[in-house]
């Protein structure tokens, strides 16, 4: 991955940040990623030629939806937030 983040893997193991800290980096990324994803996918059904593509990218984007659901639920969860 070249985002110029530092790998998580690399902060525990300098021990720079605690448990909380890194699902909070971790669902921070993840929620980037996804966003990503939705941003693309809605282009891609802005911009289909065919009503077989316009409805695999608004499942993509429904599909994307339902997981930045499910993440903020798992971060809820775990951290309290």
């Amino acid at each position: 991955m070249a985002t110029g983040q530092p790998r998580v893997e690399a902060l525990r193991s300098r021990g720079s940040m605690d448990e909380s800290s890194e699902l909070r980096l971790l669902f921070h990324r993840l929620n980037n990623e996804l966003g990503i994803i939705l941003a693309n996918a809605e282009l891609l059904e802005a911009k289909a030629t065919d009503d077989t593509h316009r409805a695999r990218a608004a499942q993509v984007v429904a599909s994307t939806l339902d997981a930045m659901g499910t993440a903020r639920e798992i971060r809820r969860s775990t951290t309290g937030q």
